[in-house]
């Protein structure tokens, strides 16, 4: 497993991290089971958020996570747990980063995750109504508590965290990114600057040019997605066929699975980004960590990127 120096922090995470979204309806019994399998594999950095669970049970997932810390009293010290607020589920889904909504959801996370501080808080997805000083009050007075050691974002672009960064006093540590092979403008843009051709077109305001000069760590949500939800690129052979017989010939090559070859794809990257498993599939997850020992070569990279149908000028 391939361990990063956190930028900003005193952590040496894992460069994957498991994702914690699915373990809704598991047992804890079912948890426990792919946790062990994650630090068997070099895995010491967990996800959360605190909407995560099925309909009706908001925090299920921090819950059954809780439970197997606190039946297995020595593992809190092991691992690095992050999780997500902000996103407020009612008749009508909206976002809210007051600090009062903050304080509060911070509160129920420690509470089902039986901890007593997180290593990292994320702001889950954007709030126009945002007032950045009253989010950085509630994040000093979180960090002063010892509840919250360092705070992120996710799905930002860089107008948004100069916004919030103008006005808190800690650097913003993580920005939570869907990235993969088949689905990855932030790279496309880079790669197609003055071009008038449809990847050329500038969605996210160049977050990964942003994200290295402030030295914030990119973490890849979906790695194996070739769209919002849209579905795994992986074996997907009538949209993606080349590509998957070149993810096939190195799979062979540096003998692995695909699933290894995907992560190893965004690792690659220099930006020193983290990919963010989704699985529970404890076959996958295993492959999944086999990608952060392989280094691609840069005609590799670019190989796989040119066959997921990008122009490569």
């Amino acid at each position: 497993m391939k361990y990063y120096e956190i930028p900003h922090t005193n952590m040496r995470q894992s460069a994957v991290i498991q994702g914690c979204m699915r373990f809704k309806g598991m047992s804890s019994t079912e948890v426990e089971r792919i946790v062990n399998l994650c630090l068997e594999n070099g895995i010491n950095s967990f996800d959360h958020a605190d909407v995560y669970g099925t309909a009706g049970m908001r925090g299920e997932c921090e819950q059954l996570f809780g439970q197997v810390l606190k039946e297995n009293p020595g593992l809190r010290d092991k691992v690095y747990i992050q999780s997500k607020c902000g996103i407020c589920k009612s008749e009508q889904d909206y976002y809210n980063f007051s600090k009062e909504h903050i304080l509060e959801a911070v509160d129920g996370i420690l509470t089902r995750l039986q901890t007593e501080y997180l290593d990292a808080l994320l702001l889950h997805r954007p709030d126009t109504l945002m007032e950045p000083e009253e989010v950085a009050d509630a994040f000093e007075t979180l960090h002063k508590a010892g509840k919250v050691r360092y705070f992120g974002v996710s799905n930002m672009n860089p107008g948004q965290v100069e916004l919030l960064d103008r006005a808190v006093d800690a650097p913003l540590v993580f920005n939570q990114l869907q990235l993969s092979i088949a689905h990855c403008p932030m790279i496309d843009t880079g790669l197609s600057v003055n071009n008038r051709i449809p990847q050329a077109v500038d969605y996210e305001g160049g977050i990964l040019e942003y994200s290295r000069l402030k030295a914030m760590t990119i973490q890849a949500w979906s790695p194996f997605q070739k769209g919002l939800f849209e579905g795994p690129f992986l074996a997907d052979r009538e949209t993606y066929g080349e590509l998957n017989a070149y993810i096939d010939q190195l799979a062979e090559k540096y003998n692995v699975t695909n699933t290894a070859i995907a992560v190893a794809w965004i690792l690659r990257h220099p930006a020193h980004m983290q990919v963010i498993l989704g699985t529970t599939n404890q076959k996958r997850i295993a492959d999944a960590c086999q990608g952060a020992d392989i280094t691609l070569t840069r005609e590799e990279w670019y190989t796989l990127y040119a066959k997921a149908g990008k122009r490569i000028l």
